[in-house]
């Protein structure tokens, strides 16, 4: 018979927001790889079939979130694939896209601090499945309940953070007036054990009320005051000099012609 073909190793599932690849290696060469999907019960589904890539996009063939799924990663010829021979292959570990995909970063869209009330207003992050009608789901659509939203904030320069949970899209938070505050968002699923906190937001501070001291630090006032108490001493001493000179002058100007 003809060599054992090389099987696949380092099989890796990388998913976020329900958008699953799964990778592996090494680099084919002279043969073929093709994934198959196996559903506890859903039929078996081929992808990437006779691929010389090491990785493979399988978000489609996972629709069932809560199923729990295995790739077979088959070596394979093109002669061998109309062969009744079964290819070498590997098995990767199980993968639950409802247990395992991550959280990506929620999309803030607008935030307001008016008097002592901050308010944030952000997007969930949407899913490659669609709906009916062909818009996409969002991750809310799919965890429904099982979703919730942590802001963490803090005073802007300060190092203590406080945070709030809410299972909406908005935030308002009691905050001290006179200050500026930054934050972030980060999704997190509440039936997991692992994996429960998403991908955190951008972080944005708010603008009101700031002055120079807040923007600077008392660092750059106290150079400042060391040059212009430099700047004025030197103004000082030039214009006694200047004087000194000035006198001088007038002086000898005063002073008889010899032989007159």
């Amino acid at each position: 018979g003809s060599p054992e073909l090389p099987t696949a190793v380092n099989i890796t599932w990388s998913s976020i927001n329900f958008k699953t690849i799964l990778r592996w290696q090494p680099k084919p060469s002279d043969y073929f790889y093709t994934v198959e999907i196996h559903g506890q019960t859903s039929d078996t589904q081929k992808k990437c079939i006779l691929t010389a890539e090491t990785e493979c996009d399988v978000t489609d063939v996972l629709r069932n979130v809560k199923e729990t799924y295995t790739a077979h990663i088959l070596s394979v010829t093109s002669s061998r694939m109309d062969n009744f021979e079964e290819p070498p292959f590997a098995v990767s570990e199980k993968f639950t896209p409802y247990n395992q995909t991550i959280l990506g970063k929620p999309e803030i869209q607008n935030y307001t601090q008016k008097d002592s009330k901050l308010s944030i207003v952000f997007k969930d992050p949407l899913t490659p499945y669609t709906f009916p009608n062909g818009s996409f789901q969002s991750i809310r659509d799919i965890f429904k309940h099982d979703l919730d939203y942590k802001l963490y904030y803090w005073k802007d320069q300060s190092s203590g953070k406080k945070d709030a949970t809410t299972k909406s899209n908005k935030f308002e938070i009691n905050v001290d007036s006179t200050k500026n505050y930054c934050f972030y968002i980060q999704g997190i699923i509440l039936s997991r054990r692992e994996n429960r906190d998403g991908q955190e937001s951008m972080v944005l501070c708010t603008s009101v009320g700031r002055n120079i001291l807040d923007e600077y630090g008392a660092e750059v006032f106290i150079i400042i005051a060391v040059i212009a108490i430099a700047v004025i001493t030197l103004a000082i001493v030039l214009s006694v000099i200047l004087c000194k000179r000035k006198k001088a002058k007038s002086a000898r100007e005063k002073e008889p012609l010899n032989g007159v």
